[in-house]
């Protein structure tokens, strides 16, 4: 006789029961291999597997990983966030080929944005990934955010709505589903749900206007997926963060909105919702609420917790806290999107099948773009007649001040990378800057780091003794959130006028320096566009 933690006989109805627990969770894990523990829950009914940077060393590996799992299980959903921008999984090590949303917002050319995510999604094709946990759909109104940021493609709701809706199109169309997040909308937010828990005083009247218009349209474009926020909106619900609302995900999201495909949470360990309910509870909630997918697994990596939110929805159901049937009507979503990815990725040319994405030549050749196909564009997923869109668009994104008084530089400068601590969404281990692209231009240039720092006049006056005679790149990312950073600029400036200035992040301190260029946003080709600005390439 076979029985499981709580120690009750297994039968028919309770294997369903228990399969189905295990179809809504959507679990990562250590290792760039599939552990045992892994292969032996997708045989047992698990349905999705979620990846991080952690997991990823190349193409190669990856597609060899993703093999594996499909060996197991055929259909299994492989999740991963790759937003692109600063927000990367599959270039963690080296910065993205793509900028993110910020830059694109900046362009404003819907078709260039499309181009992107579709690029973007054949790369996920072919290395075997199906569902990514993107775009973020949130508008940015407030410039103080600190994880949403260059993450959201800007302040302006339409803007938003219209790019949101071409980044659906363009990934989903590579035969990858798209997961727009963060529901209701993160970008009114000073807290991160990563630490704490966010709160959002906005009426309903300006919550429909703002925050919901460009969910509308992911959802008028056939979003498959839609990832919860953990925020609290008082004017929803005032007990309970979006994540665990029955008024947030069923009344709003499924019935106003009308919206019938899956909800996946945001990632369960986040503090916002693990250090008041726990996980096991929150999960609990999450489905009573009407999500379908329990995303973990960024923090919280292991069987014993695949095993403990297993269990914690199996009691539930058993106790009469969690309805059997919205457990199932879950699975049944997670499984419906399963086949779905099965069939969108049988197309092996990662179109989809839809011949009105792309005209690649007219966007990618002309000027600087038509040389890149084997260049940024062919690190991971390989390159093809899209691979140097990525570059095209950090190029057409730059905001440059003081061109037209600029000389390009001739000799090797040096670098000062005012560097603020990472939040946990980007990771503190992507690279980024101009450094290494302007050592490949100007060989022979130096960099130096300056950390998040109390005083930024000593951060400044180091910048300068390290300098010495040569030229100043000062490298910053949200100049305006962090004080510290330009105080050292202040210092910088006054006694080297001739200073150039590189924002990464949002630009929404005026811009000064002898040349400002403003990227819109931190990805390894934002960096190259700026470095061949700086060099006059």
């Amino acid at each position: 006789m076979t029985t499981f933690a709580s120690g009750t006989p297994a039968s028919g109805a309770r294997d369903a029961l228990t399969r189905d627990a295990l179809t809504v969770l959507q679990p990562g894990f250590t290792g760039t291999t599939p552990p045992d523990w892994l292969l032996r829950r997708l045989d047992e009914g698990l349905t999705s597997v979620a990846l991080f940077g952690r997991n990823i060393l190349s193409p190669e590996q990856l597609s060899a990983l993703t093999g594996r799992l499909r060996a197991e299980r055929e259909d299994v959903l492989v999740a991963i966030d790759e937003e692109g921008g600063d927000v990367t999984r599959l270039e963690a090590r080296t910065g993205s080929s793509f900028p993110g949303n910020h830059a694109l917002g900046t362009v404003d050319d819907v078709e260039l944005t499309r181009e992107v995510a579709h690029e973007l999604g054949r790369r996920l094709a072919v290395c075997g990934v199906n569902l990514n946990w993107a775009p973020s759909a949130d508008v940015n109104s407030n410039p103080a955010n600190p994880v949403i940021g260059v993450r959201s493609f800007g302040s302006d709701t339409d803007l938003v709505a219209r790019h949101t809706a071409a980044y659906v199109t363009g990934l989903q169309s590579a035969g990858v589903a798209a997961c727009t997040k963060h529901f209701p909308g993160h970008g009114d937010t000073a807290v991160d749900s990563h630490h704490a828990l966010p709160r959002i005083d906005a009426d309903t009247a300006l919550l429909a206007s703002r925050e919901l218009a460009p969910f509308h349209a992911a959802i008028a474009a056939g979003t498959r997926a839609v990832m919860s926020a953990h925020i609290l909106v008082p004017a929803l619900d005032p007990d309970r963060p979006a994540t665990l609302s029955h008024h947030v995900l069923s009344d709003l999201l499924r019935g106003e909105l009308g919206y019938d495909g899956l909800i996946i949470t945001d990632g369960m360990e986040m503090r916002a919702v693990a250090a008041t309910y726990g996980i096991e509870r929150g999960s609990v909630l999450a489905i009573a609420a009407g999500a379908d997918a329990i995303c973990v697994g960024g923090g919280l990596a292991d069987d014993e917790t695949v095993r403990r939110l297993r269990d914690a929805l199996v009691t539930a159901v058993r106790s009469g806290a969690l309805a059997e049937e919205r457990l199932a009507d879950a699975a049944r979503r997670v499984r419906a999107l399963a086949r779905w990815t099965t069939a969108a990725t049988a197309d092996p040319t990662g179109d989809g099948g839809d011949s009105t994405v792309g005209a690649p030549a007219a966007t990618v050749t002309g000027g600087r773009g038509d040389h890149l196909g084997g260049d940024l564009g062919g690190d991971l997923g390989g390159g093809g007649a899209r691979a140097g869109i990525g570059l095209v668009a950090a190029r057409r994104a730059l905001a440059v001040t003081g061109a037209d008084r600029f000389k390009p530089l001739t000799e090797a400068p040096y670098v000062a990378a005012f560097t603020p601590v990472a939040n946990i969404a980007v990771g503190a281990e992507t690279p980024w800057g101009v450094a290494a692209e302007l050592c490949r231009l100007l060989p022979g240039t130096e960099t130096g780091t300056f950390a998040e720092n109390a005083d930024g006049q000593d951060a400044g006056a180091a910048a300068l003794a390290a300098a010495g005679d040569r030229r100043i790149v000062a490298v910053v990312r949200d100049e305006h959130r962090h004080p510290w950073m330009a105080t050292a600029l202040d210092t910088l400036l006054a006694a080297r006028p001739d200073t150039i200035v590189v924002e990464m992040g949002i630009p929404q301190a005026p811009p000064r320096g002898a040349l400002h260029i403003a990227t819109h946003g931190a990805a390894r080709v934002c960096g190259r566009a700026a470095a061949e600005a700086v060099a006059g390439v």
